[in-house]
């Protein structure tokens, strides 16, 4: 990848794993999540209601996963009164459309970039700030795959995570060294 490719991408592997890079546009970022929403909805039948709505656009207002609690509280703050069940019930009704992820390990959602395109998921979590890319690599899906059912397992649900360093912060430990 060239400096300048390097510049907009901070980090992207061949399945298409991207850290957000400096500058990024965020308000474009979470403008794009809407609208796949909208789009989704429609050809499910499903509703968009306001309150889903506000609670996609809090999953993306950054690129590192939050807790059902955390929107119940920015919700809250910006004069809407709700329910925890109600965050709740949006939240799935989210993750049903494909909109949303929820990463167990640190009990968080996290927007999904690509909602059209089934994928099982693996996440590559920055230990240090927290942001998270997601990756969609067939190959990890088909191993997962073989090795359950060398054991006779059943794979319901396939997500991996994976805990580490994002580029940025690599990069900062770096420059730390130096």
């Amino acid at each position: 990848m060239s400096q300048d490719g390097k510049a907009r991408a901070v980090a992207r592997s061949d399945e298409g794993a991207v850290f957000r890079a400096p500058g990024h546009d965020h308000g474009r970022c979470v403008a794009e999540a809407l609208g796949r929403a909208e789009s989704v909805s429609v050809r499910r039948g499903a509703r968009l209601t306001a309150l889903r709505r506000r609670v996609l656009e809090l999953v993306w207002t950054s690129h590192a996963p939050i807790g059902a609690y955390d929107i119940l509280e920015r919700l809250r703050r910006a004069g809407r009164r709700a329910a925890p069940i109600a965050v709740y019930r949006a939240l799935a009704f989210l993750m049903e459309l494909g909109l949303v992820h929820r990463l167990a390990s640190v009990n968080a959602y996290l927007g999904c970039g690509g909602p059209t395109a089934g994928h099982a998921g693996q996440f590559l979590i920055c230990e240090r700030c927290g942001s998270v890319a997601e990756l969609s690599d067939r190959r990890i899906d088909r191993a997962i795959a073989a090795g359950a059912a060398r054991t006779g397992f059943k794979v319901v649900s396939p997500l991996v995570e994976v805990r580490g360093r994002c580029p940025g912060c690599r990069a900062r430990e770096d420059g730390d060294d130096g």
